[in-house]
């Protein structure tokens, strides 16, 4: 009683899509559908016909036959049942009911036959089920592309350091051939004179002025850029020690690449902390970026409850050029009435409050251009809450004396609010003189032996593991030991919910393109 296979063939016996839930060689089944249409006679009405070995339940769709092939003793009511269900989901996945349509989309025709027949037998499940089925995400899919995508951020980094420095060595050849003689004669005096206000010239980006010295790299990045193909009058080689570390840095990298293909759990690819990922991020090359983010703080207590949740953010403007600087910004907030906003002291609170627009007080003056690190700052909010509810991520200990060793269990619980990324959890341990013994992990561990922390790393959590846990055996320790324990985490959303909808021109005019990035992130989480 199985359904042999079920198949879509045109009127004159061609294969189109065919399945097979049997063991069943290519020769037969080609010659079973080639003998349908031979079977079929004209003007009857019958949906099904018989042979001495097979039963062909079928119904005509336009042009072409939607066909099961069954043994004799299949029952026929449910085969029809099978074949109405078949033939709802066949005008979902086609683009057209003809030859060519039927055979663009094959592979999703069956896959929804897989979902309906299961080794012969037809499954309990709806058109709405089966198309659910075949549409769900995966969650080992997004995690493909989660590494996937940090490796090209990887190889990118490693192209903009060899870039600079080749730009670099250029430099140096550039002032040994041309301006040697005067680096020698004037750099005593005016590179001392002007070392205490480097940072002031870096910050601003003009590169050079008088008194100034030439020994950050910024600074000659800047000239170079400015002045192409012209050698720097004055200047002192930067330190050689530079170059060398990043060598030693790309060296590093490729030693962990090599340490992670041969199975080493490698933890600090996919974990970066906060500065790291800023500094990361790639520059700006839309002529207007806004970031949003958000700093959270949280003191969660072993036993359950919340002492401290403290969420600051900030939204920053950053304009490339000058002539975008004169705009208005538009954001939509979430509503959540326990954020309370505060605007920049140069903005319009009065606009703000009451059409959600940013601009100055001043129409005629436009917002500075070219400013580095995260821009100028529009406005800044604060949530605060001793609301568990609110908290993304809890964390429950159970440690536990048994003889002469000390189980420890740790789970993790997080909200639905949002999807976390490069999740680390750090759990203090007593003195060891090797490893702990993990006996049950959702996600990579990670012993440092010289801290005496053992870290629990997942890459990503969503709605496939919203729960996790985690189970190791150490010698006997008094339960405070494992306190604190320390989180870390991003998510690209954030509480408050801001989106920036538009860019207002003052000038009238076509509005600027614009970006904006959100990143949430720990600044300190733990649970004491």
């Amino acid at each position: 009683m199985v359904v042999l296979a079920a198949s879509i063939i045109s009127k004159s016996g061609k294969a189109l899509v065919s399945r097979q839930f049997v063991n069943m060689s290519r020769i037969r089944i080609e010659g079973l559908l080639a003998a349908f249409p031979k079977l079929v006679g004209t003007g009857k009405q019958h949906t099904y016909v018989e042979t001495e070995n097979v039963r062909y339940v079928y119904q005509p769709i336009e042009s072409l036959y939607l066909l099961l092939v069954t043994n004799k003793q299949s029952n026929i009511l449910e085969d029809l049942e099978t074949l109405r269900l078949l033939s709802k989901l066949v005008p979902e996945y086609a683009f057209s009911l003809e030859e060519e349509g039927i055979c663009k989309t094959a592979f999703e025709l069956i896959f929804a036959f897989d979902e309906v027949i299961s080794l012969g037998h037809k499954e309990n499940v709806t058109v709405a089920q089966v198309k659910q089925y075949c549409e769900m995400e995966s969650h080992e899919e997004r995690l493909h592309k989660l590494v996937m995508q940090s490796k090209i951020n990887e190889t990118k980094d490693v192209m903009k350091r060899k870039a600079s420095e080749i730009d670099k060595s250029r430099i140096e050849k550039n002032r040994g051939d041309k301006g040697g003689f005067m680096s020698q004669s004037m750099g005593s005096g005016r590179i001392d004179s002007g070392f205490n206000n480097d940072m002031s010239i870096s910050s601003s980006g003009t590169g050079f002025g008088s008194g100034s010295g030439f020994g950050l790299s910024t600074d000659v990045d800047s000239f170079s850029s400015k002045s192409k193909g012209r050698p720097p009058a004055s200047a002192t080689a930067p330190p050689k020690g530079f170059g060398m570390q990043l060598g030693k840095t790309q060296r590093t990298n490729q030693f962990l690449e090599s340490l992670k293909a041969e199975g080493e759990v490698i933890v600090e690819d996919v974990r970066p902390s906060v500065s790291q990922s800023r500094s990361a991020a790639p520059p700006p090359t839309d002529p207007i970026t806004l970031t949003v983010e958000e700093k959270l703080s949280v003191t969660l207590k072993r036993d359950g409850g919340v002492s401290n949740f403290d969420v600051q953010g900030t939204l920053s403007l950053q304009i490339l050029n000058q002539d975008d600087g004169l705009i208005q910004v538009q954001i939509e907030t979430g509503g959540n009435p326990g954020i309370l906003f505060k605007t920049h002291p140069n903005i319009n609170k009065e606009l703000f409050s009451n059409e959600n627009i940013l601009g100055l007080k001043d129409a005629n003056r436009p917002f500075p251009a070219g400013q580095s690190g995260d821009g100028v700052g529009l406005l800044k909010w604060r949530m605060q809450s001793v609301d568990e509810s609110v908290v993304p991520l809890t964390i429950n200990c159970w440690p536990s004396v048994s003889g002469n060793e000390t189980y420890v269990s740790i789970e993790y619980e997080a909200s639905s609010m949002f999807d976390l990324q490069n999740v680390v959890i750090s759990v203090p341990l007593p003195a060891l003189r090797e490893a702990p013994n993990v006996r049950q992990i959702d996600g990579e561990w990670r012993y440092d032996s010289r801290n005496s922390i053992l870290e629990w790393s997942i890459l990503l959590i969503d709605n496939s593991n919203r729960s996790g846990s985690m189970e190791f055996v150490v010698p006997p320790a008094d339960s405070s030991v494992f306190f604190p324990i320390s989180v870390r985490f991003t998510a690209a959303s954030t509480f408050s919910e801001l989106k920036v909808v538009n860019i207002l021109p003052l000038r009238g005019g076509q509005p600027p393109k614009f970006s904006q990035r959100t990143l949430l992130s720990t600044e300190n989480y733990q649970v004491v």
